[in-house]
C-alpha cells in the first residue's frame, strides 16, 4: 500500500476511484465534513458532520439534489446508491449497510491504486460445475413463468452469498484490484457507528457518464462468457458471444430500456446508440457491451439524470417496474449496495458512476456479502444459468482466500 492510501484508510470515511475526474484518485473526509446515509426501510436520509447524525429527508436523490444546489460549483461527493435507493420503486431496503452513502471531502489526490502482495497459483484454478440448488431452480421457474405469462421480456435473477474472512477490507480491496482489474474499481469505507459501509468493487460496467456538454452516456453489459485458456479458445469464446441468440436478445432489450430511460431526460431526437453488442475483454471474461448515448435537456439536473436511468436497466430487466415487482418477490432477500451506482458527482453538473457488480460488502463483521446472478429470458437453461452466476463470483472469493 502507498503512504497516501494508508493515510487515507486511517479516517472513517474515505474513497478511491478508478475512474476519476482526471485519473484515479483518493479522497478523505475531515471531521467536520459531511456525509450522506439513506436507511430504505426507515426512509430516512442522516447528514453525518462533526461527529453528529441528524435525519434531514426520505429521500436521498432530493437530499443530495439540495446539498449540490447550495454549495460551490466546485464540490465533489462521493458515495453509492444501493439498489433500493429510490424510494418510489419496488426494493427491499439493506438489512446490513446503509441504502446509499454520499461522501463531500475536502481531502482529494490523484492516486493510483498500489499492487497488492497475494498468493497467486501458477495458472488459474479450474471451475468446477456442481448441481443447481433447489432454491434457485424454484425461483428460476417462477421466473419463467412470469416470462411465458408476458409479465416480463427479461428478468435479471440475483442472489446473495457470504463468506468469514479476517482480512482488512482495505487490503482486500488492493487483492481484488490486482486479481480482477476493472475501470470502475472503487472502494468507499464509511465507517460511522450506526451507518457502516465497506463497498469494494471491480466493475467494468458503466451505470451512467454526464459530461460537461450535457452528453449523457449508459454502457449496459448483457452477455458474459469467461476467457478461454488458449489464444485459440478465447479467440472462439468471444466469437461466441458476439454471435449467440440468447446474448444478442438480452443485450438488445436492455438496449431498447436505456434508450426508453434516457429519452425521459434528453433532449428529443439525441438519443442514439453508437456503439451495438461490442465484444469488450476484461481479466477473466468476455462481456457484450452497448453505448447508449443522448444529450441532456437543459432544465433537468444531474441528479434528474441519474435518477431517471435508475437502477440500471442491465440489473433489472424489462420493463423495469413490472420487472422490479416479480425480483422483489422472488428473490425474497435485499440486494443491498449491490445492483447500484457508485462513482463520483459534481457541483458544476458532471458525473461518472459505475454499476456495482463484482463487488464485495462488508459492515465490518467479519463477514463479506457479494451479489451475483444473470439475465434470464424464454431461452434461458436452469442450470447454466447458475453456473454463469457462480464463475461471475469466483474471483472475488479468490481475493478472500488465505
Amino acid at each position: 500500500m502507498s503512504g497516501r492510501f494508508d493515510e487515507a484508510i486511517r479516517n472513517p470515511r474515505c474513497v478511491w476511484l478508478q475512474a476519476g475526474d482526471g485519473g484515479p484518485q483518493v479522497a478523505w473526509l475531515e471531521p467536520d465534513d459531511v456525509s450522506l446515509t439513506y436507511d430504505a426501510a426507515r426512509r430516512e436520509v442522516t447528514r453525518h458532520a462533526s461527529g453528529r447524525a441528524e435525519v434531514v429527508g426520505t429521500d436521498v436523490f432530493a437530499v443530495l439534489e439540495a446539498e449540490l444546489r447550495s454549495g460551490s460549483p466546485a464540490d465533489r461527493w462521493y458515495g453509492y446508491f444501493g439498489y433500493a435507493a429510490r424510494p418510489d420503486l419496488p426494493a427491499r431496503g439493506d438489512d446490513l449497510l446503509p441504502d446509499a452513502v454520499w461522501m463531500r471531502p475536502s481531502r482529494i489526490e490523484r492516486l493510483p491504486m498500489p499492487a497488492a502482495d497475494i498468493p497467486r497459483p501458477a495458472a488459474p484454478a479450474a471451475f468446477e460445475p456442481e448441481p443447481t440448488p433447489q432454491w434457485y431452480a424454484e425461483a428460476f421457474a417462477t421466473v419463467q413463468e412470469h416470462l411465458h405469462a408476458g409479465n416480463s421480456y427479461e428478468v435479471n435473477l440475483t442472489y446473495r452469498g457470504s463468506v468469514a474472512s479476517g482480512l482488512p477490507p482495505a487490503e482486500a480491496f488492493a487483492r481484488l484490484c490486482a486479481i480482477n482489474p476493472a475501470p470502475y474499481a472503487a472502494y468507499v469505507q464509511h465507517d460511522v457507528p450506526g451507518a457502516r459501509a465497506f463497498v469494494l468493487s471491480s466493475s467494468p460496467e458503466r451505470y451512467a457518464r454526464l459530461d460537461r456538454d450535457g452528453t449523457l452516456e449508459a454502457k449496459p453489459i448483457k452477455g458474459t462468457t469467461p476467457r478461454g485458456a488458449t489464444p485459440e479458445q478465447d479467440e472462439a469464446a468471444a466469437a461466441q458471444l458476439a454471435t449467440e441468440p440468447r446474448f444478442r436478445s438480452e443485450n438488445l432489450m436492455i438496449v431498447d430500456l436505456l434508450r426508453h430511460d434516457l429519452s425521459q431526460v434528453c433532449e428529443v431526437g439525441s438519443v442514439e446508440v453508437p456503439k451495438l453488442m461490442a465484444v469488450e475483454s476484461y481479466a477473466s471474461v468476455h462481456q457484450l457491451v452497448s453505448t447508449v448515448r443522448g444529450t441532456l435537456r437543459e432544465e433537468i439536473g444531474v441528479l434528474g439524470a441519474l435518477r431517471a436511468l435508475f437502477p440500471a436497466g442491465s440489473m433489472t430487466g424489462a420493463p423495469k417496474l413490472r420487472t422490479m415487482q416479480i425480483i422483489d418477490a422472488v428473490e425474497g432477500m435485499p440486494r443491498g449496495a449491490y445492483s447500484g451506482a457508485l462513482g463520483w458527482i459534481s457541483g458544476d453538473g458532471r458525473a461518472d458512476l459505475g454499476v456495482i457488480i463484482r463487488t464485495l460488502t462488508t459492515n465490518g463483521d467479519g463477514e463479506y456479502r457479494l451479489g451475483t446472478g444473470g439475465g434470464i429470458t424464454v431461452q434461458s437453461e436452469v442450470d447454466d444459468e447458475y453456473t454463469e452466476s457462480r464463475w461471475k463470483a469466483e474471483r472475488l472469493l479468490r481475493a478472500l482466500a488465505p
